[in-house]
């Protein structure tokens, strides 16, 4: 059938099964927002900034494991979408993002909203293409899915000048990709099972470090089995969490370095790490020259590139955690680490995570009670910052995709949107966005958004008057030194009426519970202000450039004798 540019992009997204997906119109997209009015079961959500339709579409890929797609114009539009994809690269969220260009003939021209999006987002695409025939779309379209939702995931962006939206073509879809040089996963190597699992056998103290790759293989329940069968603490990183539900009794939740001290410390001292679809990220392993200095690592990975690029590894297992992990399970031999396990619990005894029962309120009574009143089930994400920070530890996750973060670009901003994406790919599911007052004021505007599609959505907003993580690096390393960190905000309650939102604020630790009640209750987007402690600080923490061994604990909990295992 001969068709036009436009009415392919429609056809892939639903060959792919995109219900939802978010954008801003312009001039040159407008062929292809005409024939979006053709396909009322694909929903398209009108942002209010480029950024906030890469954010949710994040949000949407975070919390359902599927390619999340957003769209925008040329010039302003696409460069608007850059930190919402290199978010994306930095964390593996499998996305297609779609922009239009000028007509292909113009292009060079330095013509009205002309800009090179394909050279700007190289560095931060897995793969990006301009589209400069009609007839190529079919196949580019669907190799960029295939692309962005297998190997290592992440996004791709696809380019199309306004003149391909309007051409047609017969060209089918094709049947099946081939990309030479393109290798989603390695093959299975029996030698390193074998190695591995010897490693594992003759090990004292081992230990699991368990990443987002666990999460988007969908192998949570390959890693229990593990942890059961080998008596295996298990440590997650910051995207790691909900691999393994946190109550479980062989989770150490987070380490690093706002990570749980008894985790932080529990690798100082194993004699075998097992790294599982993660990256040994700095805020990880702290000053690498000194990070689990008597251990053994072992590294299984989806993208051969990571191994030995921060550690050096002993045994590497390179492939698809859907087929590598279950096949290590099957080759390790039970076994039990009693003397191990009673050295971590000394550790966990010494250094708990606990909220202090301070008569101040405290950024950590809020995010405690939220953990209470949601029953640890709700879907959360945050913004960057003290908040998230809190919420990691503070937030027991019980599944993979309930907990939405940015973690390797560190993005202020992230968090409601990137709710409202998980909002729209959940419908009746309970979704929290945690941001802080400075985070939050970069990308409200999505209120009008939220309100438009009465979205259910509630916002717990952690309202010091600061920026709290560099106020807290200044008052550490900066003799107190605070240089523009005192963050001004509107009234958020006045702001909130304006957009037609529910608001509630609460300043008082005798109002949290009652304050989540009744924000559970409302229907529609929730705006809930914490005005709490303007000087509380993130503890445990670990020095940048320090090694986990020089893990600060919280003073404010009683000290117990700090003992190492």
């Amino acid at each position: 059938m001969n068709r036009s540019g436009a009415k392919i992009v429609m056809e892939a997204l639903s060959r792919h099964g995109i219900d939802t997906f978010f954008g801003y119109p312009g001039g040159v997209v407008l062929p292809l927002y005409d024939e979006i009015l053709n396909w009322p079961e694909i929903r398209h959500i009108l942002v209010r900034h480029e950024q906030c339709a890469a954010h949710m579409a994040e949000g949407y890929a975070r919390a359902t494991g599927k390619v999340g797609v957003c769209l925008a114009t040329s010039g302003p539009g696409a460069t608007n979408l850059v930190t919402g994809i290199a978010t994306a690269m930095m964390d593996s969220i499998p996305m297609v993002c779609l922009t239009g260009n000028v007509n292909s003939w113009a292009i060079g021209t330095d013509a009205f909203q002309e800009t090179d999006i394909q050279g700007i987002t190289i560095p931060i695409t897995k793969h990006n293409y301009l589209v400069k025939n009609v007839a190529d779309l079919p196949y580019i379209l669907e190799e960029a899915f295939y692309l962005a939702n297998t190997g290592r995931k992440g996004p791709v962006l696809v380019d199309i000048p306004k003149d391909v939206f309007i051409a047609k073509t017969e060209n089918p879809f094709p049947d099946t990709i081939v990309r030479r040089g393109y290798t989603p996963s390695a093959p299975l190597n029996p030698t390193s099972f074998e190695r591995a699992a010897k490693l594992l056998a003759e090990s004292k103290q081992p230990i699991v470090i368990a990443g987002a790759g666990v999460i988007w293989s969908n192998t949570s329940s390959a890693l229990q089995e593990l942890a059961e069968k080998c008596d295996l603490p298990v440590i997650s990183t910051l995207l790691g969490l909900g691999n393994i539900p946190r109550e479980d009794p062989r989770s150490l939740g987070m380490m690093g370095m706002h990570g749980e001290v008894t985790g932080t410390l529990a690798v100082q001292d194993a004699d075998l790490v097992i790294g599982i679809g993660m990256r040994w990220d700095d805020r990880l392993t702290g000053k690498v020259a000194g990070f689990a200095p008597a251990a053994k690592i072992i590294h299984f990975d989806i993208d051969t590139s990571e191994f030995s690029k921060i550690v050096e590894t002993e045994v590497v297992i390179p492939g698809d955690l859907a087929e590598s992990l279950p096949e290590f399970v099957k080759s390790v031999a039970p076994k039990t680490n009693p003397e191990w396990w009673k050295k971590i619990r000394v550790i966990q005894e010494s250094n708990p995570i606990v909220v202090p029962d301070s008569p101040k309120f405290l950024a950590r009574h809020v995010l405690d009670e939220l953990n209470r009143s949601t029953g640890s089930d709700a879907f959360i994400s945050t913004d960057v910052g003290q908040h998230q920070m809190w919420t990691a530890q503070q937030y027991k996750f019980k599944r993979p995709y309930q907990w939405l973060s940015s973690g390797g670009l560190g993005t202020m901003g992230f968090g409601f949107p990137a709710a409202m994406g998980a909002a729209f790919a959940n419908p009746g599911s309970e979704v929290w966005a945690v941001v802080g007052d400075g985070g939050f004021q970069m990308t409200l505007q999505e209120l009008q958004t939220a309100v438009e599609n009465q979205l259910d959505v509630k916002i717990c907003l952690i309202n010091n008057g600061f920026l709290g993580m560099v106020r807290q690096w200044q008052e550490l390393f900066y003799e107190n030194r605070y240089s523009h960190v005192s963050m001004g905000s509107p009234d958020f309650g006045k702001l909130a009426d304006a957009y037609g939102a529910t608001f509630f604020r609460c300043s008082s630790r005798a109002d949290l519970a009652e304050t989540f009640e009744q924000a559970r209750k409302a229907k529609g987007p929730v705006l809930c202000e914490f005005i709490v402690e303007m000087e509380e600080n993130v503890f445990p923490m670990v020095p940048a450039g320090a090694a986990n061994d020089d893990v600060i604990s919280d003073p404010d909990l009683p000290k117990k004798q700090e003992v190492h295992a």
